[in-house]
């Protein structure tokens, strides 16, 4: 189906090159139809709104980063928390890309605060299924003690993608890092490791 990801890709540009003069709410989908050049009818083929095309969009900007992390969930060959490191990593990417994406864009305030909120929500929900299964590989090998994954995951993608991000509560570098060191000897603490031992995840 080349020709149908084609079209769904003109949608997602066609909103993207819209955002970057026009406010959210002022868009059409019909709008939107015209500047992807195509049917208005099309556009519901792929997406029953506008607010599904903006959702579409976020994940599609930050696909490469949350693809990366997903195939680490498979890999139990590496150590969980090597491949905690690695979502780490991941995480810290997607916001560098995002923080980059926004300097860039010509997009109004209200505009930015929106693709912000569904970008954080979108990050945070896309990752802690990965990480929760990271989690729990490292408790079925004994390798972590904890008895809530779920909750280690949302707790330390929290954290991490306020802190990364940095506009929610803006942070000198050095807060940053002794905040991202604090949760790490949380993590310690919390699955029976040694102080020191998973340093190596702020890398």
């Amino acid at each position: 189906m080349p020709g149908q990801k084609k079209k769904y890709d003109l949608i997602l540009d066609a909103l993207q090159n819209l955002l970057e003069n026009r406010r959210l709410k002022t868009i059409s989908v019909s709008e939107i139809a015209q500047t992807a050049g195509i049917g208005k009818g099309s556009i519901y083929y792929y997406f029953p709104s506008k607010d599904a095309i903006l959702e579409a969009l976020v994940e599609r900007n930050y696909e490469k980063p949350l693809s990366t992390a997903k195939n680490l969930s498979s890999q139990t060959d590496i150590p969980p928390f090597t491949r905690m490191a690695m979502i780490f990593q991941a995480c810290r990417n997607s916001s560098t890309e995002y923080l980059r994406s926004g300097e860039e864009s010509e997009v109004g305030a209200a505009e930015k605060a929106l693709l912000h909120q569904k970008y954080m929500n979108h990050l945070i929900s896309e990752f802690k299924p990965v990480l929760a299964e990271i989690i729990r590989q490292g408790i079925d090998t004994g390798e972590i003690h904890f008895s809530k994954p779920e909750a280690l995951a949302e707790i330390v993608l929290i954290v991490l993608t306020v802190k990364m991000d940095n506009t929610v509560v803006p942070s000198s570098r050095e807060e940053i890092e002794e905040t991202i060191a604090g949760l790490v000897s949380l993590v310690e603490k919390g699955t029976d490791n040694p102080p020191g031992s998973l340093n190596f995840l702020m890398t």
